[in-house]
């Protein structure tokens, strides 16, 4: 393996034994046999939530359902080591845990259109060519579906930090914009769980010009941006090699602005990272943004 491969970089000690242990907190509040694997974390903070849920709208039934399903409870809803979540805009939930909309996994819940699963198992299948399987295996086992759309529309995805290694995504018809949004996230849910393995805290009063989001954000928000479009970089500038048709002049757009955005903010970076106390997580972001920006 590479030191600068898209496997090193994501390579991290820590970050295991981190999802082992919170899953097994979990699966006791919960009392239910969880496994150990990245899908059993991320499910088992879906059936935290759900249970949260039920609890409070006091309905037995429900939660009896969280506290008793396991992973393999869900084959159905499986693509490999990933489920498959397709959310209709009226399922989306808000609530105090997220500004954002989020979907929990439930009894009810339907397994994606044979189309879009075709769709998700090529865009892993894309990722995992140019290097970037793991992490979509530890920091992705949970795809959540949203609206498809066309290459000339805006494209949403997020994850969230109270759902660790689930993705939320509009999708297109073409695998490689979705591999490359499922990259952008389950890097956000990977530097998440470095953070929190490494006991990381960044300072909250200190601020960076992000031009991914044409403002100033905190320290944490602004490395998220480098690290995650660092490896977006990484994905398209292999992906588009083998490309065809529409994507090509799509993924070469994407390349050119992240030129224009990593050229921004070069110096600010190495303050930033200085702010990072862990120097394993410190140099694996350094190095991704080094090596997207290398070449530029």
């Amino acid at each position: 393996m590479s030191a600068l491969s898209p496997e090193a970089l994501v390579a991290l000690d820590g970050i295991a034994d981190h999802q082992r242990q919170r899953t097994s907190r979990i699966a006791s509040m919960l009392g239910n046999r969880l496994g150990s694997s990245a899908l059993d974390y991320s499910v088992a903070h879906h059936l935290l939530e759900g249970a949260e849920h039920a609890a409070r709208a006091r309905d037995a039934d429900r939660l009896a359902w969280f506290r008793r399903t396991t992973v393999r409870d869900l084959t159905h809803l499986s693509a490999g080591p990933h489920i498959v979540l397709s959310a209709r805009p009226a399922d989306l939930l808000r609530s105090e845990i997220s500004e954002t909309a989020y979907y929990l996994v439930g009894p009810h819940t339907s397994p994606a259109p044979p189309e879009a699963l075709g769709l998700v198992r090529a865009a892993l299948a894309s990722a995992a060519e140019h290097g970037f399987g793991t992490l979509l295996t530890q920091h992705a086992p949970v795809i959540c579906l949203l609206n498809r759309r066309r290459l000339d529309e805006t494209l949403h995805s997020w994850a969230l930090t109270r759902l660790p290694g689930t993705v939320f995504t509009d999708y297109t018809a073409h695998p490689e914009v979705l591999a490359r949004d499922l990259i952008h996230e389950a890097a956000h849910n990977w530097l998440n769980d470095a953070l929190a393995a490494h006991d990381v805290r960044l300072p909250a009063d200190l601020t960076f010009f992000s031009p991914w989001r044409g403002t100033t954000r905190p320290v944490y928000g602004f490395l998220h941006a480098c690290w995650a479009f660092s490896l977006t970089v990484l994905y398209a500038r292999q992906a588009r090699r083998a490309a065809t048709g529409t994507v090509v002049p799509f993924l070469d757009a994407h390349l050119r602005q992240q030129e224009s955005q990593f050229a921004s903010v070069t110096d600010s970076l190495v303050e930033a990272l200085s702010y990072v106390p862990a120097e394993v997580v410190r140099n694996h972001i350094s190095r991704a943004v080094g090596r997207a920006t290398h070449g530029m």
